[in-house]
């Protein structure tokens, strides 16, 4: 909780000691200027983050409809407006995150030009991103400090006492736009030590919560396409104690670390496990391995051969040189990834599934709680779905099971639009609408998050304008659809001069300068049209 009053009795100490050099300097000013940057590192946001989260994770624990939420982001000026949304239409930021998606930095940051979510990207662009997003949060933080300071300054102007004690309390119970990352490391970038590396730098640019996969990294695959290739436990629980060194090291030591399995859609591993005995993780991996009974007289040269209770058997290699798992073990491999992975230093769970169906997720879960009875999932509520055409889907199938007459619907064309209004479609769509609080409540989903939600708005958004504007509309597609809208939504970037801090400027200049400063928010300042 902030105190405006102690800063400026604070900075006015300190400023008496110096005497007569510092004559000038206004403690009111300084106390502000402090109070808008409140979080001076990185280390400063994931240690304050760090602490939210684990909060929010005991709360959950408590009550499972305490889930957390969070929007991808793959620009500052995005979390920023996420944020300042959530504030105005929510009131507060509690449970309420932002995401980090490796995709996005992929398509949309690469110096590339956009590229596959296949880790081909610069690691340097994820803790830039990072970095990136908490400054226009803080800038956030700033700008709407700046507008309570001047409600307490008009007040102190009018000498109206109450309404100068009322802006004293919003701005001593300020809510900072500063929330917990959740950021993607992909599968590390390289062994564990590159992981290691990327880590600390993904911390210092404030990372509460790192999100690490199960992939071979120069084989990463995104969650949602063919051709995944897993690596061996072991391999993946070093660089998971790699995060975990990196957070401890760095003073984090409630950071929290995401373990996503792709198992149930990876049918590929690079390689074959190290076991020492029977039975232990090594074997386990390599149970699942989709092998053939040989003999030591049938080996071909290149071979390779593995011996599970008491037989020699070869693992099927496709030409790639990679080995395929069983077909249908892809549910207990991710049940077996969950708990190895929170056994050994995870805190949350990510599994990657095929489909959005809470009972499968359930399934899983239920399993894994056996071991672990705390367990609790992030999850991807991907727009790789097409939530419509599953929901649907299921919603006929439920119809189905129950006897009702399903003869008015085609399983396999419920897509379309003719569907909207009907009995199902309603149902489909009361089922997308409870969605996470049934996965929250049913499968032990902490934490909802939509990967790329940013660019497929900001696609829909400019193709409506740039259909309008460059056809008959012309300018009234960009005033009806967009300028329109802001004005009466009371959007702050309306003002986008003020949003991109010109009056935080101007009072700096007035701090600095006095009366002779050159401030750009005169009478001829045309962002006065939309006061």
């Amino acid at each position: 909780m902030l105190n405006y009053q102690s800063e400026v009795n604070s900075a006015d100490g300190v400023i008496k000691e110096n005497q007569s050099p510092w004559s000038s300097i206004n403690p009111e000013f300084v106390a502000r200027m402090k109070l808008q940057n409140r979080f001076k590192t990185g280390l400063d946001i994931a240690k304050y983050t760090a602490k939210i989260m684990r909060k929010d994770m005991q709360d959950y624990d408590l009550d499972s409809s305490n889930y957390t939420q969070s929007l991808g982001c793959w620009h500052g000026f995005i979390g920023q407006q996420k944020m300042i949304a959530v504030k105005k239409h929510h009131g507060t930021t509690a449970k309420r995150y932002l995401y980090l998606s490796g995709w996005m930095i992929a398509a949309l940051r690469s110096e590339f030009g956009p590229l596959p979510d296949q880790s081909m990207h610069e690691k340097t662009s994820v803790p830039a991103l990072i970095k990136e997003l908490y400054d226009f949060l803080k800038q956030a933080d700033a700008r709407e400090l700046r507008h309570l300071f001047k409600a307490l300054d008009d007040a102190k102007a009018a000498g109206d006492e109450v309404k100068a004690q009322r802006a004293q309390e919003a701005i001593d119970n300020f809510q900072t736009h500063v929330v917990p990352i959740i950021a993607d490391i992909d599968a590390g970038f390289g062994n564990e030590e590159a992981t290691y590396l990327l880590a600390k730098k993904m911390i210092e640019a404030g990372a509460c919560a790192i999100q690490i996969e199960n992939q071979v990294s120069d084989e990463k695959q995104c969650g949602h396409q063919d051709g995944k290739v897993t690596v061996p436990h072991a391999d993946f629980l070093a660089k998971i104690r790699a995060v975990r060194y990196a957070f401890l090291e760095l003073g984090v030591d409630d950071g929290v670390i995401v373990a996503r399995t792709d198992s149930l859609g990876a049918g590929l591993t690079k390689q074959i496990a190290v076991t020492n005995e029977p039975g232990d993780l090594g074997d386990q991996y390599n149970a699942f391995l989709d092998c053939e009974d040989i003999s030591l007289e049938d080996l071909n040269n290149g071979d390779v051969v593995i011996k599970q209770e008491g037989k020699l058997l070869k693992p099927k290699r496709l030409p790639s040189g990679l080995f395929q798992f069983k077909k249908g073990t892809g549910e207990d491999r991710c049940v077996l990834d969950s708990i190895t992975s929170l056994e050994n230093g995870a805190d949350l769970l990510w599994i990657e599934t095929s489909t959005p169906h809470v009972g499968q997720i359930g399934g899983m879960v239920k399993r894994i709680r056996e071991a672990v009875p705390n367990a609790k999932l992030v999850y991807n509520n991907s727009p790789s779905f097409n939530w419509t055409l599953n929901f649907r889907q299921q919603a006929y199938d439920l119809m189905v099971e129950a006897g009702d007459d399903v003869s008015a619907y085609d399983r396999d064309g419920l897509m379309d639009s003719q569907y909207d209004e009907t009995e199902l479609g309603q149902k489909a769509d009361q089922m997308i609408q409870s969605f996470q609080k049934d996965a929250a409540q049913q499968a032990g989903v902490f934490h909802h998050l939509i990967t790329l939600p940013t660019y497929h708005t900001a696609a829909l958004s400019t193709d409506q304008l740039a259909k309008g504007y460059y056809g008959e509309a012309g300018m009234l597609a960009y005033v009806q659809g967009v300028q329109r809208k802001e004005i009466r939504e009371k959007l702050a970037c309306v003002k986008h001069q003020d949003m991109a801090g010109s009056n935080i400027g101007d009072d700096h200049k007035e701090y600095f300068s006095g009366d002779a400063a050159l401030k750009a928010s005169g009478e001829d300042n045309t962002m006065n049209q939309f006061d």
